[in-house]
């Protein structure tokens, strides 16, 4: 299953685009510009929050309670909340506000997150998390140093996630199967994501809330990215 990603699904017009944290610029960025070591480790904190969050969820809430709600009445309220807080977070332009919004993404994302880890081995699970660990410092450092490629390659990035996503509903709701081929795929995909959002969070301008946004972004890249690997290796132990 793909989650949320707010490039590909946020439904605003050109316009509104324009007013959006990730295309704001020095001249009219709104808050105090920090430090960018200071910006980096708020990054780093909002995403360690977004995490123990998740942990928390897939500890205390039990997998059979979140299973018994109706299927219809919990994407209606999964994709709700996600829409509502990447709205949030990237209109605001206050980093209370936007950790708002982070947080109604992280939420929904933690059920799934619970959903998707009871499937597999403890032990599995804690491999994929270091292996998406690497792998997300690797496509950081990447980003850091090709910035522009990463920005280049967004366009074809997209496209290739709406493709993705077209295929595997297909084959989940129709033909009632899935390719492995497609995790993979969406693997790489995210990588990019990774890179690009990572290289797109070190040109804006760094205030508090920019980074808090930025975070946002990243911490679904994670994620998605994680889910994935979860799912190859877990294939690869049966």
């Amino acid at each position: 299953m793909l989650i949320v990603y707010s490039n590909v699904t946020t439904p605003w017009d050109a316009s509104q685009m324009e007013n959006t944290v990730f295309n704001r610029t020095e001249q009219d960025s709104q808050g105090q510009i920090i430090n960018p070591g200071i910006y980096n480790l708020i990054i780093g904190l909002v995403l360690c929050w977004g995490f123990f969050v998740n942990y928390l969820m897939v500890k205390f809430i039990p997998t059979e309670s979140i299973a018994a709600v109706n299927p219809l009445i919990f994407f209606i309220g999964y994709f709700a909340l996600c829409f509502a807080g990447i709205m949030i977070f990237t209109r605001s332009a206050d980093p209370i506000i936007s950790f708002l919004g982070y947080n109604l993404v992280v939420i929904p994302f933690g059920f799934i997150i619970n959903i998707v880890v009871s499937r597999y081995d403890p032990a599995i699970v804690v491999n994929a998390m270091q292996v998406t660990a690497w792998v997300t410092l690797g496509m950081m450092i990447l980003g850091s140093i090709f910035p522009n490629f990463f920005k280049k390659i967004h366009g074809a990035l997209t496209i290739a996630l709406i493709v993705v996503i077209i295929v595997e509903l297909v084959e989940v709701f129709i033909f009632h199967m899935h390719h492995g081929i497609i995790d993979w795929i969406v693997v790489f995909i995210f990588c990019g994501y990774i890179g690009y959002d990572w290289g797109r969070a070190n040109s804006i301008p760094k205030t508090v809330d920019n980074a808090v946004d930025s975070a946002a972004a990243l911490y679904m890249d994670i994620i998605n990215l994680f889910i994935r690997i979860l799912r190859i290796m877990g294939r690869s132990r049966r």
